[in-house]
């Protein structure tokens, strides 16, 4: 909303309908892509307007923010303008609400992973029913830990059903950057594909789905569900275990840390970010 002569903002979210069956969601929000209030309430009307449509089949998420795929939440906005949203139709909280949703969603959803896909990132792309990286160029992380916070999104409840048990471990409590090809490897995504190729590919396998019959395709994804997604109830225990880690002095300190060291801006702390958490202990 705007008022006055005030320019209108410029949506974080953007959606490209390459045909009524197909659709691409787009993240934008420059220098690094990092996630606040605006776009968990954009997250909010995409939903809605996915579910809605009678036509939509597939629908990828990419970026355009080079070096960044989607990133870690805004820890420079207020914390209240997130808490203080209503709940979605799950009974969750809006980001959670907006992740079980498209998972639900009678729409085949991917993931592709070009740059950084941290903390929401990342939790998106589990959410996702397919993800593909880039080889060269994606980096995966569940970051949270490293700061001494608990993981918002659902990663606790999806990694181990998607990759097991110990690497599911590995990759949250390591907190560190997991490549393209090592991300395939523990079945993190899809599958890494030579950067070069990642977007034909990806737009390939979207238009195939998008000529398939909506029936069929919203009827296999809920049998697959049924066999394997976590209860809602799993996912509002880490959303309310972030809620809690996230006023902890620990976490706090170090977040501080970060942001003397660059975070929140293009450069080494958001580009090595991985490496340096292994150095917080060392940081003040």
């Amino acid at each position: 909303m705007t008022t006055g002569n005030a320019p209108a903002k410029s949506a974080q979210i953007k959606v490209t309908r390459r045909s009524p069956e197909y659709w691409r969601v787009t993240f934008d929000n420059p220098p690094i892509n990092v996630m606040g209030p605006e776009m968990v309430r954009e997250f909010q009307a995409l939903i809605g307007d996915l579910e809605a449509d009678e036509h939509v089949r597939v629908a990828v998420f990419d970026s355009a923010v080079e070096g960044y795929f989607l990133n870690h939440s805004d820890f420079a906005a207020k914390l209240e303008d997130l808490t203080s949203m209503p709940a979605g139709p799950t009974g969750l909280p809006p980001w959670p609400d907006f992740l079980v949703r498209l998972t639900h969603l009678p729409v085949a959803s991917i993931a592709l992973i070009r740059g950084r896909a941290t903390g929401n990132g990342s939790e998106l792309t589990l959410a996702c029913d397919m993800s593909f990286a880039s080889r060269e160029k994606a980096l995966l992380s569940q970051w949270e830990v490293g700061v001494g916070l608990v993981a918002g999104g659902g990663p606790m409840a999806r990694l181990p059903r998607q990759m097991g048990r110990q690497k599911a471990l590995e990759v949250l409590l390591s907190s560190n950057d997991i490549g393209g090809d090592l991300a395939e490897a523990y079945g993190y995504v899809n599958r890494s594909l030579p950067d070069s190729e990642l977007d034909g590919f990806v737009d390939a396998l979207a238009t195939r789905i998008a000529s398939f019959d909506r029936w069929a395709i919203a009827n296999t994804k809920r049998l697959v569900n049924a066999a394997c997604l976590p209860l809602d109830v799993e996912i509002a225990a880490g959303w309310d275990a972030c809620m809690t880690s996230i006023t902890r002095p620990a976490a706090q300190g170090k977040i501080k840390a970060l942001f003397e060291r660059g975070f929140h801006k293009p450069g080494d702390a958001e580009n090595r970010l991985g490496s340096l958490l292994g150095q917080l202990s060392n940081l003040g």
